[in-house]
């Protein structure tokens, strides 16, 4: 597919606890190259690895959990099997969202929390939300947080993921 005859598509940022995985998609060098270089072209995760190392394939998986990559599957001279290839889904960004100053803060604080503090807040919940899931306001009850603040720390997670008005433990899809 040639550059001209790529979708142009638009992620479309409604409520402020999106920006949380917009944010982290960029949180550090190799994730911003990253982004950088699939937005120009597709790389199988061979291509990934090669250039960005295992820290670039722990990006790709925050990526496809985040639904910030399409794929697809491409043939490789000298090779037997297909190989999935990676792209940036998004083009373009539009932040169309007004939100009390109170939750705005809280969802970039979130967003710029230190790692550990973090992890102690994402295993919380990890329990919480148990091997079946959980809806989310019964969660956010159990937890004493406001649905904003557990909304950022769930789209911040490599391990959680919102399924309707659920919150389940992330499952990346296999690679078949």
């Amino acid at each position: 597919m040639s550059m001209s005859a790529a979708m142009h598509r638009i992620k479309v940022i409604n409520d402020v606890s999106d920006l949380v995985s917009i944010l982290r998609a960029v949180d550090t060098p190799v994730k911003l190259k990253l982004v950088q270089r699939l937005g120009e072209s597709w790389l199988t995760g061979e291509d990934v690895e090669r250039e960005f190392g295992k820290e670039g394939l722990a990006a790709l998986a925050v990526f496809e959990k985040l639904r910030l990559i399409d794929t697809r599957w491409v043939a490789r001279e000298g090779r037997k099997q297909p190989e999935k290839s990676y792209h940036f889904y998004y083009s373009t960004i539009n932040i169309n969202t007004t939100s009390p100053i109170a939750e705005a803060s809280e969802v970039l604080a979130i967003a710029m929390m230190g790692a550990r503090e973090y992890a102690k807040l994402e295993q919380k919940i990890y329990e919480a939300v148990g091997a079946e899931g959980r809806f989310f306001s019964d969660v956010a009850e159990e937890l004493g947080m406001s649905p904003t603040r557990l909304k950022g720390l769930v789209k911040r997670s490599d391990k959680l993921e919102y399924r309707g008005h659920r919150i389940e433990r992330f499952q990346a899809e296999a690679n078949a």
